[in-house]
């Protein structure tokens, strides 16, 4: 079977821009370096227009950067089956803006365990050519992973099979979103000041001085963060930290007593200088990552974003009911941390678990774990860059391209059979 030329993505905003900003990350990939044509289904456009300030929030289908957006309402899939007189027999005219003969693609990946809709079933069951149907599931680095990764998932009462696709860390899963560039486009932004210099004035500021420690803080609600702040405030080196606008200015505001911090506020206290910065789309957001000593990042995306940047980092997970992703949590730290020394394990974790466990107990804050981390950060620096080799080796675009691919064999043998 060829590799597939057409591809839908279908994504429920959940979690804030986790979701759709793996989404979009993956939509682009797809067509820019495999040459797909990507049709990405999201039903919160204005999450979207976040990451990718061109979307119009209020238009129901456009293209952007080579990807056709649709807004996924239930009304764009009402005359689906009824559209399907005969199987179709031409790839998706993705560029059209009529459901025409062939409304399914060759690669339908359903994001995040969200669910297709009906109509959209109905027609991969009635077009000739059989579809590929891939669940994209949560990134986790727990060991069941492994063993669920690529399992199939008949349908219940239609001739289809579901695929179950883990992303993840080890080679028995299914990798990790990277751009063919990124490496490189990182390491070349690191070697020119005058790049890192111009980011730094397209933020407001000059580019901070050696001795300054630059932070990035993208955050949920955290009752962590006076801790962290006072920490970085009475200590004996200028902290320069910068923070995107999200749901963390609320703290931000009780902790400087300001009733409005927006872009561009500045506060000061002690060591601590913080810069709120508006909303980074993903580009610039990598530029920030790249551009710091530590980034503080929260949910998956950015949570992979700060991996490729081959810093230290500090990683709040999504929280869920009865402390589930706690187990998660340590899940990654026992994984990641095989390679580090006690000192440097013990402060990873200290600092990680302070920052995603409520306490009213200074000696278990981040403020109280903060010193030993900055201790550790040579040795945390040096084993981010051999992650980051590790990581690089297991691609998730590719694999699931080269699953399409195995799935289509399979078919084809048992077809001869």
């Amino acid at each position: 079977m060829n590799k597939p030329v057409s591809c839908d993505i279908f994504c429920n905003v959940i979690d804030n821009y986790g979701d759709i900003g793996v989404c979009w990350r993956l939509a682009r990939q797809l067509m820019n370096e495999h040459g797909l044509a990507v049709r990405l289904w999201v039903d919160d456009l204005s999450s979207l227009a976040k990451l990718c300030p061109e979307i119009d929030a209020a238009l129901g289908t456009q293209q952007c950067r080579g990807v056709k957006v649709r807004h996924w309402t239930a009304e764009a899939f009402r005359a689906i089956p009824q559209s399907l007189s005969r199987p179709a027999r031409h790839p998706l005219p993705l560029a059209g803006e009529g459901m025409g003969e062939r409304v399914v693609a060759d690669l339908v990946i359903e994001a995040f365990a969200c669910k297709l809709p009906p109509g959209y079933i109905e027609a991969m069951v009635a077009q000739e050519h059989k579809t590929v149907w891939i669940n994209l599931e949560y990134l986790s680095a727990e060991e069941w992973i492994e063993s669920h990764h690529r399992l199939p998932s008949p349908h219940p009462s239609l001739p289809l099979t579901k695929y179950f696709f883990f992303p993840g860390f080890t080679p028995k899963t299914g990798g990790l979103l990277l751009e063919r560039d990124l490496l490189a486009r990182r390491d070349a932004f690191r070697n020119d000041t005058l790049q890192q210099q111009a980011f730094w004035r397209s933020v407001g500021l000059e580019m901070p001085a050696a001795e300054t420690l630059k932070v990035s803080l993208f955050s949920y609600e955290n009752a962590a963060l006076p801790g962290l702040f006072d920490a970085c405030a009475n200590g004996t080196r200028p902290v320069l930290c910068l923070v995107p606008e999200g749901r963390i200015l609320p703290q931000i505001r009780q902790y400087f007593d300001d009733p409005g911090p927006q872009a561009g506020s500045d506060y000061q206290r002690g060591q601590l200088h913080v810069r709120i910065l508006p909303f980074l789309e993903q580009q610039r957001y990598d530029l920030l990552l790249w551009a710091c000593d530590v980034n503080f990042v929260r949910g998956e995306d950015s949570f992979v974003r700060a991996q490729w940047a081959g810093r230290p980092f500090v990683w709040q997970i999504y929280p869920q009911h009865d402390e589930v992703h706690l187990k998660k949590l340590k899940a990654f730290i026992m994984l990641y941390g095989k390679q580090l020394g006690q000192p440097a394990i013990v402060a990873l974790q200290g600092m990680w678990m302070a920052w995603n466990t409520e306490t009213t107990s200074i000696e278990d804050g981040a403020g109280h774990s903060w010193p030993a981390f900055l201790a550790a950060c040579g040795e945390l620096e040096h084993h981010a860059q051999h992650w980051v080799r590790q990581l690089a080796e297991n691609n998730l675009a590719m694999n699931l391209l080269d699953f399409d691919g195995e799935i289509g064999r399979m078919r084809a043998l048992k077809s001869e059979g």
